[in-house]
């Protein structure tokens, strides 16, 4: 376990305003944080739609999350499984679920459901391979 999760609490998250560790949610209401998540620095959040991320997700920083499109007026839920990790400046479109377990190489666009315990990156992201038992998430 990663000493730096030992004290972990929820952080206050208040709709369109950078939390403490400089991320944003907007649409609050429809947002649910799971337990002992870490989520990088400027990253924006729009969870008008539903965004779930379950415990022990990682995200890096610069990332977009969005459960609505204003360009091509897409919408739906997203959900970040258990154990995820999206990698820095990654954007995950609405109506995406990224299976557990799995990873988003950094600067990805993912468009589509990515299925759990595999490696996934590109514009738009694919699935490379699935992840070996050497490579689980294990860190929080």
């Amino acid at each position: 376990m990663n000493e730096r999760f030992e004290t972990w609490n929820y952080p206050e998250i208040i709709d369109g305003e950078p939390t403490k560790f400089h991320w944003i949610v907007k649409c609050v209401d429809n947002f649910k944080l799971g337990y002992k998540t870490d989520i990088g620095a400027f990253t924006y959040i729009n969870a008008k739609y539903g965004v779930e991320i379950e415990e022990l997700v990682q995200i890096g920083s610069h990332c977009s999350i969005y459960s609505i499109s204003t360009i091509d007026k897409k919408q739906g839920k997203v959900v970040l499984k258990k154990r995820c990790c999206i990698g820095t400046h990654s954007v995950i479109m609405p109506g995406v679920t990224i299976g557990e377990g799995s990873i988003i190489g950094a600067f990805s666009f993912v468009n589509a459901n990515v299925p759990q315990g595999v490696i996934a990156y590109g514009v738009p992201a694919k699935v490379i391979r699935k992840i070996s038992k050497n490579e689980v998430n294990t860190t929080i």
